[in-house]
């Protein structure tokens, strides 16, 4: 093993230390001491959280599975009124999200790799949370085309201020089509609650091109979430061998895939770097090596005090939790804290907490709460 790799893994490994008679794991890190908790086990690579006013949470499992979890972290058995899912590769039941109205409608909407004639493309569907099952449910979108694959279904859901919801989709491992208007590949699309068309949407109108995008040019948007101050979209996506960028979607910019990336094709092509193409629209910051970014959070709370105003971000490949600084639109600091897991989802809870869902057989809710 080369001098740097044993010294990284020996910083990362102590980094940690145990309390045995507690069963506690707690992490230094540059802003203080970290507990981190098992707060739930038992899952099944679980994709997405989202906590309901009563302080419990529905999780997604990527077999297709919703449940929900308690306060104290005990699951429910699945509930009942999931769509079918196309639960292949990077396919299954994605994300979860509520309604802003939840507390009067009680809708809950899910994002999901859905089945079908070409073979399958991420779908958006929305019920309402009843006694042990979703109610009503109702796909309000679907990807166009359905195509063949089990890679790049993106999804994320944010609901922007304005009541309006943001979709981010994968496109689907296929390159080229992410380039074109014509189609859903590789884009985020801005949609009204139902589904309708916002008719402010950069594309309506124009022949040729489906009015629900927003953005295009995208490789696979795993990471959505609304800036606390400003309201707008920041995401992130996955960069080929390297290249993973952080962006701030604006309507009707291309954002470059396949044309450039910072990273480089996995037989080790090159690609153009981004600064070649000064007409498409820039990240804001990219990783190489890659992270593999999943699952993005601005924590706002104050339970983790020298956390706050910052970006969250969930590694795969990196297993780890990956916090920004921000000035702004500008990234100026970034800490990478190991997690020994693949983090899959990244959710502040009601009690200031960070909740992590590790993306595993045997997957877990780790809590994160500063150490006292």
């Amino acid at each position: 093993m080369k001098l740097w790799a044993i010294l990284a893994t020996l910083a990362m490994g102590a980094a940690w230390s145990w309390n045995a008679s507690a069963q506690e794991r707690v992490l230094d890190t540059e802003q203080g001491r970290i507990r981190v908790e098992d707060f739930a086990q038992g899952l099944s690579h679980p994709w997405s959280l989202a906590f309901l006013p009563d302080g419990r949470a529905l999780v997604t499992e990527r077999l297709g599975r919703l449940r929900l979890v308690g306060a104290d972290g005990v699951l429910s058995e699945p509930l009942a009124g999931v769509p079918e899912v196309f639960a292949r590769g990077q396919g299954g039941l994605l994300d979860v999200a509520l309604s802003p109205d939840f507390a009067e409608s009680r809708m809950v909407y899910l994002s999901f790799a859905e089945p079908g004639e070409g073979g399958a493309g991420t779908a958006v569907a929305r019920g309402r949370l009843g006694e042990g099952r979703l109610e009503e449910m109702q796909v309000v979108f679907r990807m166009r085309p359905k195509v063949d694959g089990p890679n790049h279904f993106g999804s994320r859901l944010a609901f922007a201020p304005d009541g309006r919801l943001f979709v981010t989709l994968g496109e689907r491992f296929k390159f080229e089509p992410a380039q074109d208007v014509s189609n859903h590949l590789g884009t985020i699309v801005r949609i009204e609650p139902d589904g309708g068309v916002p008719p402010d949407n950069p594309f309506v109108g124009r022949a040729g091109a489906l009015p629900e995008i927003w953005s295009y040019g995208h490789r696979n948007v795993q990471g959505a979430a609304i800036h606390p101050e400003t309201g707008a979209l920041w995401t992130h996506e996955f960069g080929p061998r390297g290249g993973d960028e952080l962006n701030i979607p604006q309507p009707g910019r291309n954002y470059g895939w396949p044309l450039v990336s910072w990273g480089r094709h996995y037989g080790g092509t090159s690609i153009p770097d981004p600064p070649t193409r000064p007409d498409l629209a820039p990240s804001i910051h990219h990783w190489t090596p890659a992270i593999s970014p999943s699952g993005m959070a601005f924590y706002t709370a104050t339970a983790i005090p020298g956390w706050r105003g910052n970006l969250l971000i969930g590694g795969l490949g990196s297993e780890a939790l990956v916090r920004l600084t921000l000035d702004g639109e500008r990234v100026t600091g970034e800490e990478r804290m190991p997690m020994d897991a693949r983090i899959r989802d990244v959710r502040q809870g009601p009690d200031g907490a960070v909740y992590l869902l590790t993306d595993a057989d045997d997957g877990k809710i780790l809590r994160l709460t500063a150490a006292r």
